[in-house]
């Protein structure tokens, strides 16, 4: 009896990591869901999806491992019912189970579907034994050629985005971005201006004269190429 107990015990312990850790790892994508939505990229969500798989079926593996008695062959009794709170079940409940009451045991402890769902069910598994078998076969062939359908949709537009991706990230700037900001504070705010000395007077002499630059004008560090005056302005209508 003492050997069964402890093998009961080690079977639960085990199993109430394994369920722990698959718990962690709903609660981390739900969060990331949640929380990063704008960041989160598919694969990382795949890989998610992956681990809880396979969280899943290693509790499966120790359900079905030969040193785990058999569950179904135990029952499970209320001790106490009352309906004060109790700091221990809400605690190893995470606050889902504050009191072990009447109103809520028959649903703790239900190893069977409400009878309604129940009934429901069955309607459903004598309507699926109507069905001819040959019938079945073509609804499920039918079935899995457009579920085929969209998954070969879903790879193929995944491949591009991924490629449109990857081209974006590659593509060559077409301009720079430190000549950019220089030239929007050149405008805005009169930033790497020099202002020029006032010019002396040159003498008249039997060349033409070259002009000299007008007095206060400024001129700019900023190297910039002026487009051709035959050229229409964005901004006329």
């Amino acid at each position: 009896m003492q050997r069964e107990e402890k093998q009961l015990e080690a079977a639960l312990e085990a199993l109430l990591q394994r369920i722990n850790d698959l718990k962690t790892s709903i609660r981390t994508l739900l969060f990331r869901l949640e929380n990063e939505y704008g960041s989160l990229s598919w694969p990382s969500v795949l890989d998610s999806y992956a681990v809880i798989s396979g969280q899943m079926n290693t509790l499966l593996k120790v359900m079905k491992n030969d040193k785990t008695p058999l569950l179904r062959n135990l029952i499970v009794l209320p001790l106490v019912l009352s309906p004060d709170p109790d700091e221990e079940l809400k605690q190893a409940t995470e606050g889902r189970v504050v009191a072990f009451s009447h109103d809520i045991t028959p649903d703790m402890l239900r190893t069977k579907p409400d009878p309604d769902v129940e009934q429901r069910q069955n309607q459903f598994e004598q309507r699926a034994l109507q069905v001819p078998p040959e019938t079945a076969q073509k609804q499920i062939n039918a079935m899995n050629k457009v579920v085929n359908h969209v998954l070969e949709q879903i790879t193929h537009s995944r491949e591009d985005w991924e490629n449109e991706a990857t081209v974006r990230a590659n593509a060559a700037h077409t301009c720079i971005i430190a000549d950019t900001h220089a030239l929007i504070a050149a405008v805005g705010l009169g930033k790497n201006l020099k202002t020029l000395p006032t010019a002396a007077p040159t003498q008249p002499g039997p060349g033409r004269a070259q002009p000299g630059p007008a007095p206060g004008k400024t001129t700019s560090t900023i190297k910039t190429t002026i487009k051709a005056a035959s050229q229409a302005h964005p901004y006329n209508r």
